[in-house]
């Protein structure tokens, strides 16, 4: 594809603005560049976040320092087994001043909705956020509100300890674009957080360095990236292995394929490229088929399914 001198300075100065945002995330969470820019990437094609990892290892730092770093509101949300849909949603209550019902905000119209330990909610309330996720809207007594733009929600859940919880079913789990685990900090890392502090410190004082015009701008660009036909019909075959292979109970949907192939066109963009490789492929289908397909030997362990999808990946020809 050829690029005029107007697009390649555009793509230079994007692929700027998204390496200072990546850097001023990882002064906060150190050591972790893998995993903030898998964060970035599903930010820039409107995606929301599935965190699944152990408690304490930086899954709400994680959400608190893409809010500051985009000048963002931020909320988060403690979901237990007695959150209703309300408590996130907002309520109408009347107004004696204004004689009138008024709509109360809730805590989901914030720009960056952290909903810790997401799976200890009802279904109920699980639900609630369906509407809010894909369609960036709530209904409310038949009335519909449309949240704030940008708009994305980071969920977190513990993959170990169950008793109390919820599973999410395959269609919540399919409304997120990628899945991700953080992980302990090596050895180094640790040094000096503990020396330094801990990240509070630098959380407070953390700049925004990417305002919100800025971002939806450079989501706008993400749609613009270019996906080669050959390309596509590698994603469609890894899809459809995953369909047919015995050893998936569940294969990836047609939503979930064309979520990787926004997340793509975001890692390419990421990159500093307007144009897909296959290596932009091989670096999202973990993250983004892990949650969605189900193993017949290990259903619900995602670090075994996405160990089983890039071994998955070795069997189909690479398009050149």
């Amino acid at each position: 594809m050829i690029e005029s001198p107007a697009q390649l300075v555009r793509t230079a100065g994007d692929h700027q603005l998204v390496q200072r945002l990546e850097d001023n995330v990882c002064q906060v969470v150190r050591g972790k560049r893998e995993v903030v820019r898998l964060a970035i990437i599903s930010l820039l094609a409107r995606g929301h976040i599935l965190i699944e990892d152990v408690p304490g290892v930086g899954k709400t730092t994680l959400a608190q320092s893409l809010a500051r770093s985009l000048g963002l509101s931020f909320q988060r949300i403690q979901f237990t087994s007695d959150l209703l849909p309300s408590d996130i949603i907002g309520i109408t209550v009347y107004s004696r001043e204004h004689e009138e019902f008024r709509f109360n905000e809730g805590p989901l119209f914030a720009q960056v909705v952290l909903a810790d330990e997401i799976n200890r909610a009802t279904p109920k309330t699980q639900s609630a956020l369906l509407e809010a996720m894909a369609e960036g809207t709530v209904t409310v007594d038949r009335d519909l509100y449309r949240l704030p733009e940008p708009f994305v929600v980071l969920a977190t859940q513990n993959p170990l300890e169950f008793q109390g919880t919820f599973p999410l079913p395959e269609s919540q789990l399919d409304r997120f674009l990628i899945s991700i685990e953080i992980g302990y900090p090596s050895r180094q890392d640790e040094v000096e957080l503990l020396m330094g502090g801990g990240v509070q410190r630098t959380l407070d004082t953390l700049d925004a360095v990417v305002t919100a015009g800025e971002l939806i701008e450079l989501q706008n660009q993400v749609e613009l990236v270019h996906i080669e036909r050959k390309l596509v019909e590698y994603m469609l075959e890894i899809a459809e292995l995953t369909r047919r292979s015995p050893e998936f109970e569940l294969g990836l949907s047609t939503r979930g394929l064309q979520g990787l192939f926004r997340a793509v066109q975001a890692a390419a963009f990421v990159s500093g490229r307007d144009y897909a490789i296959p290596d932009d492929v091989k670096l999202l289908a973990p993250s983004v088929l892990g949650h969605r397909v189900i193993l017949k030997s290990h259903a619900g362990d995602q670090t075994k399914t996405r160990a089983q999808i890039a071994s998955l990946l070795d069997q189909i020809p690479v398009p050149v």
